[in-house]
């Protein structure tokens, strides 16, 4: 493994521009991107998770997409070890690797180098089941296990532990040669961002794509629960109109960047940057530390 190529992180809530400069920073240190993000990574899943479109990609090679069947589960255990074998072969390759994403589980695993827990036993699933929901979401924040979009939901919140897994063991201070960068904008900024992208997906066939995932998986699917996918399928059942259902979905994105933020603040080791400044900063720090 070339070693000294270190791993560039860029983190941020959802809409921030973290997928734009990852793919900047990809061009000017020929870099190639791994995706952290837990829901870019379902196959047909493209317009309602805004998947960076082959065009956007700019030919710049993209791991992390496509992973799973809406059907299927995928944990960030799973992530983990995919994410680790694919920045060998970026090395390898004498390629620079860039992790970009807004899921923090998926993050933290790698640049803490999570070990996670075997499945949990029939015992302790009962025992989570007859946990009540406050108790359900205080393990999860306790643990380091991301809330579910609907934490009201006790069945979300129960599959969110048994995906995810708890573990103390991790390390104290991330892995050596990393650099971690964290998209700073203020909340204005990034509330509108996020409703004009809203426009954009509705605009782009997004109610065509659920209609033609919940046919093909069942709207019970894992991933068809969160996200865009559940305000369409409201909208398609005559609980919302069209209109509605985009500001419920920009409500949720909201406060998921919320939740995002809430994850990211307690490392301290995440240099904040305006995007227009993290540029520079990755610049400084390959240039003075690695000689790149």
């Amino acid at each position: 493994m070339a070693t000294h190529f270190p791993i560039i992180v860029i983190i941020g809530p959802t809409a921030s521009g973290k997928t734009a400069l990852a793919i900047e920073l990809a061009r000017k240190y020929d870099g190639e991107i791994v995706c952290a993000d837990s829901r870019t990574l379902y196959t047909g899943m493209d317009i309602g998770t805004a998947k960076p479109s082959m065009e956007e990609r700019e030919g710049i090679p993209h791991y992390g997409l496509d992973l799973a069947l809406p059907s299927e589960r995928y944990t960030a255990a799973d992530f983990k070890q995919y994410a680790e074998r694919k920045i060998e072969e970026i090395r390898a390759k004498s390629k620079q690797p860039i992790i970009v994403g807004g899921t923090g589980l998926y993050v933290d695993s790698l640049i803490f180098d999570y070990q996670f827990p075997r499945p949990m036993t029939a015992m302790e699933r009962e025992r989570f089941e007859n946990m009540t929901r406050e108790d359900l979401i205080k393990y999860c924040v306790e643990n380091n296990i991301n809330l579910p979009e609907d934490d009201k939901n006790k069945r979300r919140l129960l599959r969110s532990i048994s995906a995810s897994g708890a573990t103390d063991q991790r390390k104290s201070r991330p892995n050596d040669d990393t650099i971690i960068v964290g998209i700073a904008t203020s909340r204005q900024k990034l509330e509108s961002r996020i409703a004009v992208r809203t426009e954009h997906m509705f605009d782009n066939g997004v109610v065509e794509e659920a209609t033609l995932l919940g046919k093909k998986y069942g709207w019970n699917a894992e991933a068809m629960t969160s996200n865009v996918y559940r305000a369409v399928k409201q909208h398609l059942d005559g609980e919302l109109s069209l209109q509605d259902a985009m500001d419920k979905f920009t409500t949720r994105d909201i406060q998921l960047a919320k939740r995002q933020m809430t994850w990211f603040r307690r490392n301290p080791y995440i240099e904040w940057c305006q995007v227009t400044e993290a540029n520079d900063y990755v610049g400084r720090r390959l240039a003075t530390e690695y000689n790149l």
